[in-house]
């Protein structure tokens, strides 16, 4: 069994910004009323964000340039480094899609690091999402099950981290062995009593795992 694993959510976790606000604010401003819907619960995860990223209309080179301004928290860059030196691996586990992972991690060239997440493709002037029922991670609500993935890294490693910012990391959160919590996901793990530790950036979770002797 492999030593550890370190799992991250991406939007407003590693970046500060959903990439789906990113979309509403620059082609799609409908999608406010949209996203109202989707959180009074009319809508559901999937069914918001593939309505938002089919609303972009624009050429991949211009989609692209648009994912590569989105900002990050970019104290995550010398921490999967870190992560790596000290033998754990380093993943990322999105309900959006890695189409827009996979562009930013390519900007930033970082490398071993795995994706968990919705299939996107960039199809006639929009991102596309490609989603498997049939999937061993499938959520009918998310597209991807953040818990399963988490369990079934389990079987794997000795220990799993987990950072997330937002409800449907709270899945995670709940069968991780410890997880990091950064906005909105702090109070909805203490209404659930899950445990967790506040952090705001990625160098509070490495100073955090470098008093427990994780990192040396």
């Amino acid at each position: 069994m492999n030593k550890w694993a370190f799992v991250s959510d991406f939007d407003g976790t590693i970046s500060h910004q959903d990439f789906y606000w990113i979309v509403i604010e620059k082609y799609f401003p409908e999608g406010k009323q949209l996203f109202q819907q989707w959180r009074d619960g009319k809508i559901k995860d999937i069914d918001f964000l593939s309505t938002v990223f089919t609303s972009i209309h624009q050429d991949e080179e211009k989609i692209i340039e648009d994912i590569y301004n989105i900002p990050i928290d970019e104290t995550v860059l010398p921490f999967i480094t870190r992560i790596q030196q000290n033998g754990g691996d380093f993943y990322v586990l999105s309900a959006g899609t890695d189409y827009y992972i996979r562009h930013i991690l390519k900007k930033y060239d970082i490398r071993g690091v795995d994706i968990f997440s919705n299939e996107g493709y960039y199809h006639d002037k929009n991102i596309h999402m490609r989603i498997d029922p049939n999937h061993i991670h499938y959520s009918e609500r998310y597209g991807i099950d953040k818990s399963s993935v988490v369990r079934t890294l389990k079987q794997t490693y000795k220990t799993v981290y987990f950072i997330g910012d937002s409800e449907p990391d709270v899945h995670a959160a709940k069968v991780a062995d410890v997880t990091f919590a950064k906005g909105a996901l702090r109070s909805l793990l203490r209404e659930q009593h899950i445990p967790f530790v506040p952090v705001d950036t990625f160098a509070d979770v490495e100073r955090y795992l470098q008093e427990k002797g994780v990192l040396k």
